[in-house]
């Protein structure tokens, strides 16, 4: 095939760090209609490799050729980003008219095409991207999946032959995540030429090729098989295998025979062996876990409800008499669909949005009180937003760390405070306190805004995604960062689609859908109640469809469970003979 993408010792550094390059002498050719994965840690140059080519940055030195263009030449500019279209993590970043219609076509009339083209190609493209229902809709209305639905479309209209998703799964639920991959491929095999920019290795996996970016230079490049059979080096790149490949090697201990380089679900399910033995009769009815103690109640909510924008035609209920309670130093979690709620729940606990109808109560505060003290509120509630960006508004990362101390009041030297909380989200003080936080990856906006909450030092955390948009060696720490606040007593109430690394840190999750909390339990309670989760678009975790997929072959083992350490105990009961009888 020939190269539609050609890098010839390209380097590129940010001004004016000169000095730092973000990419250095890097060669690198992908080929008319492949699939490519790109991955590396936060900060490793991927998203500005992606700029670089569709020319909306230019090289330092070196050449970017793209569909047979220079970069360089600012006459081909119009050419090469018409040929390379990019979806990225934020739609709302390349979103700019006023309904889903006027949006799509914005690219092919700024062309110059003639206005029959240009309604053809919407209708295509809200075809392709199943938008058509919302044709006339605001963007603004949209839920998180349709407005990347909404960027693809944009991106599609144009007709490029080569597409660049730069993270844009990363905000998605399990159930949009997928469903924009298996567009992904779709277009691949229409011809299309994708480059992933993830860091999830379960959709890496899914390309026919992985390059891996560190330290600015190409570290590892072929098919996934092979790069994923590095374990070692790539834990020492910061990255990690696929949960699929980490599974098989867990349970190749209980079945010899099965087969190596397994990097889907699907691929270990069709892996698994039926159990020949006779066995005892398996209660799998699902049942609530014990609470060994009681807990005061710390958060509740009691008949919420909250829509947008308040009293306008098009409103729409992002809350609807919604109740939840969260017990004092539990971490809870909240999950459900894009736009099932949880983000303006969140923002209710700190009364950054007040209550339209129902009643919150949080500590001793009532947040419905006209005279309430957002102050005092807010230095026992900190929140994380879902985007980062908006809530860092200072331009030095030490400075924005500081901001809430400096505010709120704080204990000891206000450097001394800064630098521990900097340390606890894997940023070195002396590196970052003084770098500009619109220059930082969006992996590093994620940890700053985690920083500045853990140094006001609340005693109630409330934190939307914080893992999405980490690399995986981010991910542990900042795991490691939430097990150690739990233990120290805190209270953290966590919304996240990432649950599969997250639910064995959880106390009890709600799961949120149409503004409500339909389930809600200990983990294993929740993720075994498949008749409500499947209509609710949640895909079970790995190791909980792996269960089952055991449970279909024979091996009697329980519908309630939520990780490794407990598929694991289960098959050890079993190959000793002890079937898995009671939760």
């Amino acid at each position: 095939m020939a190269d539609f993408i050609r890098l010839e010792n390209v380097t590129f550094s940010y001004p004016p760090a000169q000095s730092n390059p973000v990419l250095a002498h890097l060669n690198l050719t992908i080929s008319q209609g492949e699939m490519v994965a790109l991955i590396g840690t936060n900060g490793s140059g991927k998203s500005t490799l992606a700029k670089l080519l569709n020319a909306l940055l230019l090289p330092t030195s070196g050449k970017v050729i793209a569909a047979g263009l220079d970069t360089a030449d600012p006459a081909n500019h119009t050419a090469i980003r018409s040929r390379v279209g990019m979806v990225f993590q934020r739609p709302q970043d390349q979103i700019v008219a006023s309904t889903v219609e006027e949006e799509i076509a914005f690219g092919p009339a700024n062309l110059g095409l003639p206005p029959r083209e240009v309604r053809e190609r919407v209708e295509q493209a809200l075809d392709q991207a199943n938008l058509q229902d919302l044709r006339e809709r605001h963007p603004f209305f949209l839920s998180a999946g349709e407005a990347q639905r909404l960027a693809l479309a944009g991106v599609l209209a144009m007709r490029p032959d080569c597409i660049i998703f730069d993270e844009s799964t990363a905000m998605l639920d399990p159930a949009n995540r997928a469903a924009l991959m298996d567009q992904a491929i779709i277009l691949n095999q229409q011809g299309i030429t994708i480059l992933m920019i993830t860091h999830l290795m379960d959709e890496a996996a899914q390309c026919g090729r992985v390059i891996v970016l560190h330290q600015a230079q190409l570290a590892m490049d072929g098919p996934p098989s092979t790069v994923f059979s590095r374990a070692s080096e790539l834990e020492a790149l910061g990255l990690d295998q696929p949960i699929a490949l980490k599974a098989a090697d867990h349970l190749r201990k209980f079945f010899p025979a099965m087969g190596r380089n397994i990097l889907s679900i699907d691929e270990l399910i069709n892996a698994l062996p039926p159990n020949q033995r006779a066995v005892s009769a398996i209660n799998n009815t699902p049942q609530e876990s014990k609470k060994p103690f009681d807990l005061p109640v710390v958060i509740r909510v009691d008949q919420l409800s909250h829509a947008y924008p308040a009293g306008a035609a098009q409103s729409r209920p992002a809350l609807d008499h919604l109740c939840l309670q969260v017990q004092e130093g539990h971490t809870h979690a909240l999950i459900g669909m894009s736009g099932s709620g949880k983000s303006t729940l969140l923002q209710h606990l700190n009364a950054l949005i007040r209550p339209q109808s129902g009643h919150v109560t949080v500590g001793p505060y009532h947040l419905n009180d006209q005279d309430l003290d957002t102050r005092a509120l807010r230095r026992m509630v900190a929140l994380t937003f879902q985007q980062p960006e908006d809530q860092i508004f200072e331009h030095y990362v030490g400075d924005e760390i500081a901001y809430g101390p400096r505010n709120l009041g704080h204990d000891g030297r206000l450097a001394d405070v800064v630098r521990e909380a900097m340390r606890a989200v894997g940023l070195d003080f002396d590196t970052y306190k003084d770098r500009l936080t619109s220059e930082l990856s969006g992996g590093e906006r994620r940890k700053v805004a985690l920083a500045s909450i853990l140094a006001v030092r609340a005693h109630i955390l409330l934190l939307d995604e914080p893992l999405a948009g980490l690399d995986p060696q981010s991910r542990r720490q900042v795991l490691r960062l939430l097990g150690t606040l739990h233990q120290s007593g805190k209270t953290l109430l966590i919304s996240t689609h990432q649950y599969e690394e997250l639910g064995a840190s959880f106390n009890a999750i709600s799961l949120l859908h149409q503004g409500k909390d339909i389930l809600h339990g200990a983990p294993q309670h929740v993720f075994s109640q498949q008749e409500i989760l499947a209509p609710a678009g949640i895909i079970p975790p790995f190791h909980t469809q792996t269960a089952r997929a055991l449970r279909n072959q024979g091996w009697p083992i329980q519908a309630a469970i939520a990780d490794q350490a407990a598929l694991d105990a289960a098959l050890d009961r079993v190959i000793q003979g002890r079937p898995d009888g009671i939760l």
